[in-house]
């Protein structure tokens, strides 16, 4: 049977990683270390959801105008190329 040639692909170097501090309640920390919860990965987790969702936030206040100007475009004029829908 032939090699998958993708297999031999190396994987792309990790990207830098900084050490920091973060201050966690005491409770919340002693449980997560008796569950066997990697706090790095956790709190990496739960920065990278938080930056996405401030993103998305900001990406919707800064297109605002440009999304309500298509909607009254589109409440106007209808869809473009609406008369080749087949539903």
């Amino acid at each position: 049977m032939p090699r998958n040639p993708a297999s031999h692909i190396p994987d792309p170097p990790a990207p830098p990683r900084r050490a920091t501090n973060v201050t966690l309640p005491e409770a919340l920390l002693r449980e997560a270390r008796e569950l066997g919860i990697n706090l790095s990965q956790a709190c990496e987790r739960g920065l990278v959801s938080a930056v996405a969702e401030v993103k998305a936030e900001r990406w919707l206040r800064e297109n605002r105008a440009a999304m309500e100007a298509w909607n009254d475009h589109v409440e106007r004029h209808g869809l473009p190329l609406s008369e080749y829908r087949q539903f």
